[in-house]
């Protein structure tokens, strides 16, 4: 059974940097693009970064150049470093690993907090 378990979020100021991390097991890990979104209260989900098998990397605009995906298959893991973090950032983070192509896949995680403010 594929699961993904994200780790790292918590309460940080203004300003402050966390890194999230996205465990997957049950899968062929390097297989997969990863995915990091998020979901604010009220909000829609939103894609925030994402990096392929081949370590071709995205980010939505309101976090370029703040924020880093990486990933080590070697761990079966990936991480997303967050700097630089507003109070917009406030939501719970999930690590969604997906496949377009055959074989096709789409797995979440649970979630983490991650809580921006003074």
């Amino acid at each position: 059974q594929v699961q993904l378990v994200e780790s790292g979020g918590g309460w940080v100021q203004p300003g402050g940097s966390l890194t999230l991390s996205c465990a997957a097991s049950g899968t062929i890990f390097s297989m997969f693009t990863m995915a990091w979104l998020r979901q604010a209260p009220g909000k829609q989900r939103e894609l925030v970064a994402t990096i392929t098998s081949g370590g071709s990397t995205n980010y939505a605009d309101s976090v370029k150049g703040r924020f880093t995906v990486s990933r080590d298959n070697a761990k079966n893991t990936g991480y997303l470093q967050m700097n630089s973090l507003k109070p917009e950032a406030t939501a719970v983070y999930f690590c969604n690993l997906n496949r377009a192509t055959f074989p096709r896949g789409d797995y979440w995680g649970q979630g983490t907090q991650v809580t921006v403010s003074s």
